[in-house]
């Protein structure tokens, strides 16, 4: 293993045109950590914040972007038990994930599933995480309750989809054009409303309400959120690409006993991560690897070229999860 590595690092706030190829030091494990050698890495709207100086990383972490990534562990840290030196592993990442080489907590791994390459593998942790921990523990998804989850052809809207689906939900959502509705149906969708040409709220409240919303647009979603969720219903937020401020009659919330919570995951505690993972392992890995769930892969882009994944996905026009290919 060398001493330094490729990566590609912010050089200032702004747009794509910031993240420039870069050589660094090749990360050291501390303890409890394993360095991995990545294959690949997944490409996500939190990079996107960081990037344009809107979501700074943890103090403890690596500057440079990238929260998740697949390939093979070449170090480990004091106390490392549960892998190996070789291991092929994809991983929930602090930071660090556009290089060739990262540091992770080795409670963060989770094993590449049965059937699945390692370019599959590195777009399943941040999505996964945050689809089990926000749908199933923070919002209580129970069989034949109707669920909503905006964004539907998004990496996380696919994986809601397919989840949810699997663990018996009758799932709406929403996108922005036929082929994005299409794709959500093909999924699992019992209706995929065309936000441009449909309102969600007068389709969800035909239906009886929505019980659960998962939300990452906010701003003037918020208030139609409310107004969807059947009585006792629960919103979670867990992102505001519309900003995180609007007027809302809180009067609904308490006279049809709404809950409204939300989550990051980035800020989580590392057990509470760790915690996520184990659950992933025994509820979700079995349904990858049974080729019930699997993520949806819009598209791949160098290394270097993280500039133009960044446009990808910024463009709105991609359909499911971007990924770098490191190594």
């Amino acid at each position: 293993m060398s001493e330094t590595m490729q990566a590609v690092e912010i050089t200032e706030a702004g747009g794509p045109e910031v993240l420039q190829p870069t050589t660094r030091p090749v990360p050291a494990p501390r303890a409890g950590e394993v360095v991995i050698r990545l294959a690949y890495a997944g490409v996500n709207r939190p990079d996107a914040l960081q990037r344009a100086g809107m979501y700074a990383p943890p103090p403890t972490a690596s500057d440079l972007p990238g929260l998740e990534g697949a390939g093979e562990i070449v170090a480990l840290g004091e106390g490392v038990s549960e892998w190996a030196i070789g291991d092929q592993v994809c991983a929930l990442l602090p930071g660090g994930g556009y290089a060739e080489y990262v540091a992770t907590p080795a409670a963060h791994c989770l094993p590449v599933p049965a059937g699945l390459g390692l370019k599959e593998a590195a777009c399943l942790p941040e999505t996964f995480f945050t689809v089990w921990s926000n749908v199933f523990q923070r919002g209580g998804l129970k069989g034949g309750e109707r669920f909503l989850v905006h964004g539907g052809s998004s990496g996380i809207g696919t994986t809601a989809i397919q989840l949810a689906r699997e663990f018996g939900a009758r799932v709406f959502t929403t996108a922005g054009n036929a082929d994005k509705c299409r794709v959500c149906t093909d999924l699992g969708a019992e209706r995929a409303i065309n936000y441009r040409e449909e309102d969600f709220v007068e389709v969800l409240r035909a239906e009886g309400g929505a019980d659960l919303i998962l939300d990452m647009v906010g701003g003037e979603y918020l208030p139609r959120n409310v107004k969807a969720l059947a009585d006792d219903g629960r919103l979670v937020m867990i992102a505001f690409l519309q900003g995180p401020k609007v007027e809302l009659n809180f009067a609904q919330v308490m006279m049809r006993r709404l809950t409204i919570t939300g989550s990051t995951l980035r800020p989580q505690s590392d057990l509470a991560k760790a915690q996520i993972a184990e659950a992933l392992r025994t509820h979700v890995w079995p349904l990858l690897e049974a080729g019930k769930v699997a993520p949806v892969m819009d598209s791949e882009f160098p290394l270097v070229d993280a500039a133009a994944a960044h446009a990808r996905m910024e463009s709105s026009g991609h359909i499911g999860k971007i990924v770098l290919k490191v190594g």
